[in-house]
């Protein structure tokens, strides 16, 4: 169930966040719900001649609304690459990636800024915060650079949801890892994105850290219906996940529904990870 604080209203600043160039409902093409983002055949190549390297071999998958998916993967499969093309942060050698059925590939590098910062949070290994501005400061950001008043309603429910109450008038270097991850987790969620990308969001944590981090992006998915998709290399943490996808040498190569630690790292040593 989601929450009530959670329903999305048109961006007036957009026309309603009605400028789609192309909407499919699945990789062909085919009519249905419109999935939170969609890589279609991507390839990403790297150097030329004998140095070429092909980090993505012809990735297609789909990612959908409302679901937490990890991405998974031995080191140099792909796992990054493709996150980053996806969320237009990378340009991809050929294919198309869409997020919320626009495609990346046909924006220009005004619109996907825009892009990026309405309609997508990100949340990095690194909580990349910016080092003057405090936890409130850091978390309203996205919010401050489109021009758009902050909802203090859903602000307050995140800081609620994250128990960093006490930190917002605190700097980066005043907080430990676990709670600047989540000022960066309240930072992505400001905007009430269609899609979070997290790129080894735990990486810098410890356990304890980790697991709260965990638990809370898993319930901003049951509860607050958002779609995450979480590159990870930690089997308990992609435990928290509905679906794994798992990527070797630039290719997708499987994926578990329902996942447990114990599938997941079944799965991983097939893959010699």
């Amino acid at each position: 169930m989601r929450a009530s604080v959670w329903n999305k209203s048109p961006d007036p600043g957009t026309g309603g966040r009605s400028a789609v160039v192309t909407a499919v409902g699945d990789p062909a093409g085919g009519a249905g719900p419109v999935p939170a983002a969609q890589g279609i055949d991507l390839v990403k190549t790297y150097g030329t001649g004998p140095a070429e390297v092909h980090a993505l071999a012809g990735v297609t998958v789909t990612f959908e609304k409302g679901r937490f998916t990890a991405v998974m993967g031995p080191s140099g499969s792909g796992k990054s690459t493709l996150m980053h093309c996806m969320a237009g942060l990378d340009q991809p050698t050929s294919g198309r990636s869409l997020i919320a059925g626009m495609d990346l590939t046909s924006l220009d590098d005004t619109r996907l800024s825009e892009l990026r910062r309405d309609r997508v949070g990100f949340v990095f290994q690194s909580f990349n915060l910016i080092p003057t501005l405090t936890a409130a400061e850091n978390i309203t950001l996205p919010a401050d650079l489109a021009g758009r008043k902050v909802d203090r309603d859903w602000f307050d429910h995140l800081v609620i949801q994250l128990g960093i109450g006490k930190r917002l008038r605190h700097r980066p270097a005043e907080m430990s890892g676990g709670q600047q991850q989540r000022v960066a987790c309240a930072r992505a969620l400001i905007n009430r994105p269609d899609l979070v990308f997290a790129d080894e969001p735990t990486g810098n944590l410890d356990s304890n850290a980790s697991a709260e981090l965990l638990a809370f992006l898993r319930r901003s998915v049951t509860e607050m219906g958002q779609s995450i998709v979480m590159v990870t290399h930690d089997p308990h943490g992609a435990s928290f996940a509905d679906r794994v996808v798992f990527l070797a040498d630039g290719r997708v190569v499987a994926e578990i529904g329902k996942p447990t630690a114990d599938s997941v790292l079944e799965r991983m040593r097939t893959l010699g990870a």
